[in-house]
């Protein structure tokens, strides 16, 4: 008798232990999971990330309490961007954040037409065929577009700024990039209204960047465009040292760039770009579509000067430009 007593006094704690757990169970499962792919690798990216997290905690959401974040890397393979999508639409996340460039976005485009998708771009999303119409028809998308086209003129309308008599200009553009093409027509044209003429240099991860340069030096370029490109980016160090190894003045279009050494950058600030998305992931987490948040398209450029660099080469200083700057990077 006391045998089956202690028995059931066992049972009792053991079924009472498993009532509270499940709370706790619920919880865990009933928090939602974000997908989280990006076209690049996760070294690079820290602040990038960082400021994607705050701006889900500006709404609410912290990663490993109330939401976890599943993160899928290409590692610059884009090839490899469809099959990570679609790993993630099998984990039935609640929403992807697709970052990195238009690659990510348009693969999870391809990869489910239910689940929201927050992108994170540098190029015009009509341009490229992520979505049809910025205010009606692009069903679960949403996102932030850098607008790097209209960055085309102004870029070489500096870098004549300090070189008056520039008239080759030489482009790098990553061919494996879909919005390359836009881009490249894009500074095509501003070149052809400023009477200038463009070098256009197709480099990915097959050519590197020695040839590149030696062809632009034969070639007898003026200066150098790098194009917004995650891929450029990430390989950034390489591009500035290049560039200071053969002398040639170069225009970027991000300050991550002139912080390394690069002579200028003219662009938007890829770090608010990224608390935007996770923003508006958080206002989806919440209950609002896609297509209640409109597409952001960014209208504040800055422009940054590394003046060591500019010395190095050898260029004048326009007192003019240094007024305009932004950011003087001694």
């Amino acid at each position: 008798m006391a045998n089956s007593s202690v028995g059931r006094r066992e049972f009792i704690s053991l079924l009472g232990g498993a009532v509270a757990a499940w709370p706790r169970a619920a919880r865990a499962q009933a928090a939602p999971v974000i997908g989280f792919l990006n076209s690049t690798s996760p070294d690079p990216t820290l602040q990038r990330v960082a400021a994607f997290r705050e701006g889900l905690r500006e709404v609410g959401y912290v990663g490993g309490q109330n939401v976890a974040i599943e993160f899928r890397w290409a590692e610059n393979q884009s090839y490899r961007l469809q099959s990570l999508a679609a790993d993630l639409v099998r984990r039935r996340v609640a929403v992807i954040a697709a970052t990195g460039g238009t690659s990510a976005a348009l693969a999870a485009k391809h990869a489910t037409s239910t689940i929201p998708i927050v992108f994170e771009i540098g190029g015009d999303p009509m341009a490229t065929g992520l979505i049809a119409d910025l205010n009606g028809s692009r069903g679960n998308l949403t996102g932030i577009s850098l607008n790097i086209g209209a960055l085309a003129q102004s870029q070489l309308e500096l870098l004549r700024g300090f070189i008056p008599k520039a008239s080759l200009v030489a482009m790098f553009v990553n061919p494996d990039n879909p919005n390359s093409g836009a881009q490249q027509a894009r500074v095509e044209a501003a070149a052809r209204a400023l009477g200038m003429q463009t070098l256009v240099l197709y480099v990915n991860k097959e050519t590197g960047f020695d040839q590149p340069f030696l062809s632009l030096v034969q070639r007898r370029a003026h200066a150098l465009l790098v194009s917004s490109d995650s891929f450029f980016l990430e390989w950034r160090r390489e591009i500035v040292a290049l560039a200071a190894l053969h002398s040639v003045p170069t225009i970027y279009p991000l300050r991550a760039y002139a912080a390394d050494g690069g002579l200028m950058s003219y662009g938007v600030s890829i770090i608010e770009g990224y608390h935007q998305v996770g923003v508006y992931v958080g206002r989806i987490l919440k209950g609002e579509k896609p297509t209640d948040l409109p597409i952001v398209n960014a209208i504040k450029f800055k422009l940054a000067i590394n003046v060591t660099t500019a010395r190095t080469l050898g260029l004048d200083l326009p007192s003019s430009l240094l007024a305009s700057a932004d950011e003087v990077i001694q």
